[in-house]
């Protein structure tokens, strides 16, 4: 057989569509089977977004668009940017692509390769670290720690630059842990990668919409003295409810969105027509819907921070932003993924281990909340009871 390109045994994958895989086997079986491993809204995307792209449909919106997305889109996200963030941003500074692991692998393809560095979060969305081995690059964990809130920390990011690092990949809110880096770390950070002007940073910001207490999300768009380097990563999935529509958007200094353009071109050509306009829709129309989600996430976030921490053997903080918990299962005497898998098994329950999102994972589940109140209740029952059984101390596969 000939052979393949032998970077390609270096991708990895995002095992939370194994396990919604996994938990859809489960269920044609006729299990019971509650998910909360996958990282999407429960809602239905808001009706005037639908009706939208219904409207563009009819109206004959068939064909291909302009690689970097329709002109009125790209000036709705500067406006969108403008509004919610305070910050100018050219509209021709925008590309608008399929999804959020797009930008991930454009900017990951432009700066990796053999002899250059990666820094990325860790525990982090696991296409980071698979997209940085692809290209031949050093992957370096950023460790993102229960001690300092999930937060990243200024010091310790800044401690793993050297004159190899090519690219800063940083994520706030958090995928997986719900961690919100403050402002002040921001702006400590910010300062000292005066140090590093030869490294790009692609700030994750796909959940700067989901954060809670009065916590305002602080945007690295917001630092001028960085923009000429910076890539935002953002999009719709999360903040509408949109994840089927795979539409997102990243914001890139003037260069290198040019080459991502062309990326764009010997890819996928262009973002479906119809969910452009379904975009245009969700950005400039009401976002009473945005604050009702936001709102019952945040109801279920209290309720499942107070429900694992009462499990035996496991602590959770309480997460600032995105919709998912990272709870502490160590005291439970389990291995993190071995208990994801028992759970899933013979609890009915679906979460995801936390070495699944790198080597600094393990101890933790991911607990997604974007699930009903009823069913994270009921899903906590059936955890204190699978954990208070006395097998459950003796596990340690």
């Amino acid at each position: 057989m000939t052979s393949v390109n032998p970077a390609f045994s270096r991708i990895g994958e995002e095992n939370a569509f194994a396990v919604l895989a996994r938990a859809a086997e489960l269920e044609r079986q006729g299990r019971d089977i509650i998910n909360l491993g996958i990282g999407q809204p429960d809602f239905k995307t808001p009706p005037h977004i639908v009706d939208a792209a219904v409207k563009a449909l009819r109206d004959g919106e068939h064909g291909y668009t302009d690689a970097t997305g329709i002109a009125p889109l790209r000036e709705a996200v500067a406006e969108d940017l403008l509004r919610r963030l305070d910050v100018e941003v050219a509209s021709d500074s925008v590309l608008i692509v399929p999804g959020g692991k797009v930008t991930m692998f454009m900017a990951i393809q432009m700066f990796g390769e053999p002899g250059a560095d990666i820094v990325y979060p860790d525990p982090g969305f696991p296409i980071y670290r698979s997209m940085i081995e692809f290209t031949g690059a050093r992957p370096v964990p950023l460790p993102v720690r229960e001690t300092n809130g999930f937060a990243f920390s200024a010091e310790e990011t800044l401690g793993l630059m050297t004159s190899q690092t090519r690219l800063l990949i940083l994520n706030s809110p958090a995928n997986p842990t719900g961690g919100v880096t403050p402002r002040e770390e921001i702006d400590k950070l910010v300062a000292g990668l005066a140090n590093w002007p030869h490294a790009a940073i692609l700030s994750d910001e796909i959940y700067g919409q989901l954060t809670y207490d009065g916590l305002a999300h602080q945007s690295l768009l917001a630092y001028p003295e960085i923009r000429d380097r910076l890539i935002l990563l953002d999009g719709w999935s999360k903040t509408y409810a949109m994840t089927g529509w795979r539409l997102g958007y990243s914001v890139w200094p003037k260069p290198w969105r040019d080459l991502a353009r062309k990326l764009a071109v010997n890819s996928y050509s262009c973002v479906n027509s119809a969910a452009q306009f379904a975009g245009i829709a969700a950005l400039k129309g009401p976002q009473d819907s945005v604050a009702a989600m936001r709102a019952e996430f945040d109801r279920r976030r209290k309720a499942v921070t107070v429900g694992l921490n009462r499990l035996p053997g496991v602590r959770a903080a309480t997460p600032k932003g995105a919709f998912y918990a990272f709870p502490n299962i160590a005291g439970s005497g389990w291995k993190a993924k071995a208990l994801a898998s028992a759970l899933l098994q013979d609890a009915g329950i679906a979460t995801i281990g936390g070495p699944d999102f790198g080597v600094h994972g393990e101890g933790y589940l991911r607990v997604s909340y974007a699930n009903s109140l009823e069913n994270i209740n009921r899903a906590l029952e059936r955890m204190r009871d699978f954990l208070s059984r006395p097998a459950t101390a003796r596990a340690n596969a």
